[in-house]
């Protein structure tokens, strides 16, 4: 990551107990249902050892077939329903958190910090990192 990018951070407030956004977040079954920016785009498998030490994959292809990535990394922390924290193979880093709401069990805060990388611009990392989230968060109420 070029020292002149600073963490972008995005969240989500999703209408459903904590124990249950962390399934839907951590099994694989349920992340290729929710884990893509925009509707043209999909993810075709996925892998997950959420636990310190594990590793996750998942492959991100456009519906049409004119391209795919895998996105992957290691877990460096894994608190169930609090925390999660990995390192990207490029070495950048992104920490999620889970917070249960204030006022009452029934929502949670889902807060991603994640290191940029050199080729787009921020704002468009920004908006599409937020676009998955708001996908989980959809995903996550309507199940």
């Amino acid at each position: 990551m070029a020292d002149s990018l600073k963490p972008i951070t995005i969240e989500a407030v999703i209408n459903a107990p904590v124990e249950i956004v962390w399934d839907l977040w951590v099994q694989p079954e349920h992340i290729v249902k929710w884990n893509a920016a925009s509707d043209d785009w999909h993810t075709t498998k996925a892998t997950n050892d959420p636990k310190t030490g594990g590793k996750f994959s998942s492959t991100m292809a456009a519906k049409d077939g004119s391209m795919s990535f895998d996105f992957e990394g290691v877990y460096s922390l894994v608190k169930e329903y609090k925390h999660i924290a990995y390192a990207m193979p490029d070495g950048r880093k992104v920490e999620v958190t889970f917070t249960s709401g204030e006022e009452d069990d029934e929502t949670t805060k889902v807060v991603e910090t994640f290191d940029p990388e050199g080729t787009h611009p921020p704002e468009f990392q920004k908006q599409g990192w937020q676009a998955i989230l708001n996908n989980f968060k959809k995903y996550v109420e309507e199940n």
